[in-house]
C-alpha cells in the first residue's frame, strides 16, 4: 500500500541561485541538511528523523538522485529532482520513499521547494496496520523535517 506524502518551504534566494545549487550538488545538499553533525555531512548516508509526541524516531537512510530535468511550466520555470530514499540498514523495518522535488520562483527573491511522493510502509499488511495508526505521521514529520532542514541549509549557505 503506497501513501502520497507532500511537503513544502520556501528559500529567501532568487530561484537561479537556489537551482544552480542544487543542481550543481544535490546529493551533498541533501545529505548536509539532514545532518547533524559536519562529519555526518560526509557520510555516504543522512539522518532522517521525526518527533512523534517526544518520541524520537531516526534512521540512517541510503539516497538516490535521478536525473535532475528543467523545464518551463506554467508561468515560469522549473527544476525536478527525483529522490528515492531507504533505511541503510534493516530496510525491511523502515518506510521506503520515492519523490521528486520540484524547486520554483515564486518572486524574483523567493523559491519555493515542493517535495511531492509515495512512500511504502514497510512489513506488509502488519506494516500497513501501523501506518494507519502511527507509521503515516512518522513519514510525514520526517519529510515536514528534511524540507525545512535543506531550506534552512539553502538559506544559511546562500546568505
Amino acid at each position: 500500500m503506497n501513501r502520497d506524502i507532500r511537503a513544502y518551504d520556501y528559500v529567501n534566494h532568487p530561484y537561479a541561485l537556489v537551482r544552480d545549487v542544487l543542481s550543481t550538488y544535490p546529493k551533498e545538499v541533501l545529505q548536509a541538511a539532514t545532518s547533524e553533525a559536519a562529519s555526518r555531512a560526509r557520510s555516504v548516508a543522512a539522518k532522517l528523523r521525526a518527533d512523534i509526541g517526544g518520541l524520537k524516531v531516526g534512521a540512517e537512510i541510503s539516497t538516490s538522485i535521478g536525473e535532475i530535468e528543467e523545464s518551463a511550466s506554467g508561468p515560469g520555470p522549473v527544476t525536478r529532482i527525483p529522490i528515492e530514499w531507504k533505511a541503510a540498514h534493516q530496510p525491511h523495518l523502515f518506510p521506503s520513499t520515492s519523490a521528486v522535488l520540484s524547486v520554483y520562483p515564486l518572486t524574483a527573491t523567493e523559491t519555493q521547494l515542493d517535495f511531492r511522493g509515495r512512500y511504502e510502509p514497510p512489513l506488509g499488511v502488519v506494516g500497513g496496520a501501523i501506518d494507519s495508526i502511527l507509521g503515516h505521521r512518522i513519514a510525514e514529520a520526517s519529510v515536514h523535517t528534511f524540507i525545512a532542514d535543506v531550506a534552512c541549509y539553502l538559506r544559511t549557505e546562500l546568505a
